[in-house]
């Protein structure tokens, strides 16, 4: 019986941690992808236009991988284009769920 309760604790704390995770990166365009990922004026600018003006979707960039933001994440990511964030959330395949995010 102790081992059953074991085996279903550590399981248990295994599953919470795939549901939530922190990364820190850039919230940038599809168009230009990485090539914002330093948040410079220019590259705040840049990407700003490129999702505001030019319909681009917004991308999580951390170090050379580039993530899809969830459709119900866009919301809370669109202020934070073209910056240095931390984001919180769910990551799925090469979807991420925002939960929090900070600059």
């Amino acid at each position: 019986m102790k081992k059953l309760f074991i085996s279903a604790s550590l399981g248990s704390m295994m599953a919470l941690s795939a549901f939530g995770a922190t990364w820190s990166g850039t919230i940038s365009d599809a168009m230009c992808g990485a090539k914002h990922a330093d948040a410079s004026p220019e590259s705040q600018k840049c990407a700003q236009t490129c999702v505001k003006e030019h319909g681009a979707e917004p991308v999580f960039v951390v170090g050379d991988k580039i993530y899809k933001i969830a459709d119900a994440s866009k919301t809370k990511v669109m202020p934070h284009v073209g910056h240095k964030v931390t984001i919180s959330g769910k990551l799925d395949g090469d979807t991420v769920t925002v939960n929090s995010i900070k600059m």
